[in-house]
């Protein structure tokens, strides 16, 4: 399975794992592959711990953080955090918070204590933010990626992280957005298909991976979206891949962030519960369908707000949600790709590391034997 990439990282396995969850990050990392923290969640000094945390983990291996700064950044004017919220917050119109509060209501989700930190306090995806978790990223030896989830970054902060030694990735949805994060020096680029979980675009993965490789050659892809077995991995380098960049399938292993009845929600999970919704950032995302998806699909729900404005209004419920995980098993804000259906029970994350390449290795000898046989 060693590829390119490989050798460029200092890695094993040429499979990446993107998790909000530290311990998966960690354990990935040393069985071989290379785990990729989502920092779009935290603060600023909560990214600081967590990698601190991730550094004494992994030893001497490599590791990445992924950040969020989107093509439209409606507070790139503005570097203070609290002031930039408080602007934003005066966009949202009141019956949007009502709104969000109403589903948890009637879901029974009790309130927070009053003036306790949520989500809906921080700014997730703006300059202002993802900034501020480039330069911790940065602070950090072992970091020797930096992704950007929603495309390249600014020219001056991939500047900034090439300057510093490291690698910046950049993920898309189509061949027009490869082109753009290829001419902007990016390093590696992701290619999602329709199929993944979170943020994603609308062309199926088996076409997009080929049409990306061969747009931005010799620029190294990553494929997305789907990928739960060694058969696809090896069906994504066949497709001209350098490797895999997995999401969901480490929701569904023992040391993911998600609670007991996300991961019950997962596990029971078809294909198709893995739906489209922007009712958690206001972007495309693919989420399980649940109770709050279904709020935001009726008639008197008020249409989700541009990002990152219904990032702000979903950030509370959130919060809620896995402050009181008795009450989320009906209403779960649950990002997932369709690769969900695979996901039938709750692994060891380092077996999945080893299953993943158990399974390639006997998926690209049954094709040997295909090749054998035609040769004879």
């Amino acid at each position: 399975m060693r590829t390119d990439i490989c050798d460029r990282l200092g890695i094993e396995f040429p499979i990446f794992a993107f998790s909000h969850c530290r311990d998966v990050v960690a354990a990935v990392t040393r069985a071989g592959g290379f785990g990729v923290l989502g920092a779009v969640g935290y603060t600023a000094e909560q990214l600081a711990v967590e990698l601190d945390w991730i550094d004494g983990e992994v030893g001497e291996k490599p590791y990445g953080v992924d950040i969020v700064i989107p093509q439209v950044d409606a507070g790139a004017h503005e570097s203070d955090p609290e002031q930039l919220r408080n602007e934003l917050v005066k966009q949202i119109p009141d019956e949007y918070f009502a709104y969000a509060r109403k589903v948890l209501e009637d879901a029974g989700v009790p309130e927070l204590p009053p003036g306790e930190f949520h989500n809906g306090m921080i700014v997730r995806s703006t300059s202002t933010t993802a900034r501020q978790h480039a330069a911790e990223a940065l602070r950090h030896e072992r970091v020797r990626v930096i992704a950007n989830a929603l495309g390249a970054p600014p020219q001056d902060l991939t500047d900034e992280i090439h300057a510093s030694g490291r690698l910046v990735i950049g993920l898309c949805g189509s061949v027009e957005h490869a082109r753009r994060h290829a001419a902007a020096g990016v390093d590696i680029i992701v290619a999602q298909g329709a199929e993944g979980g979170g943020h994603t675009g609308h062309i199926g993965s088996i076409v997009l991976w080929p049409q990306v490789v061969e747009a931005v050659a010799p620029i190294p892809v990553l494929a997305a979206g789907g990928i739960g077995s060694g058969a696809q991995v090896a069906a994504a380098l066949a497709l001209g891949a350098q490797g895999v960049w997995t999401g969901t399938l480490w929701l569904a292993t023992d040391w993911s962030e998600m609670t007991a009845e996300q991961k019950d929600a997962l596990v029971q999970a078809k294909s198709s519960d893995a739906i489209i919704s922007r009712s958690l950032t206001g972007k495309r995302n693919r989420l399980l369908r649940s109770g709050w998806t279904e709020a935001w699909e009726k008639p008197d729900a008020p249409p989700p707000l541009p990002l990152p404005l219904q990032d702000l209004v979903a950030g509370e419920a959130v919060t809620r949600l896995a402050r009181y995980p008795e009450y989320s098993r009906e209403v779960h804000i649950t990002p997932a790709g369709q690769v969900v259906g695979m996901l039938n029970h709750i692994r060891p994350t380092k077996q999945v590391v080893i299953e993943l390449v158990e399974e390639y290795v006997e998926a690209t000898e049954r094709l040997a034997a295909l090749n054998a046989r035609a040769s004879v």
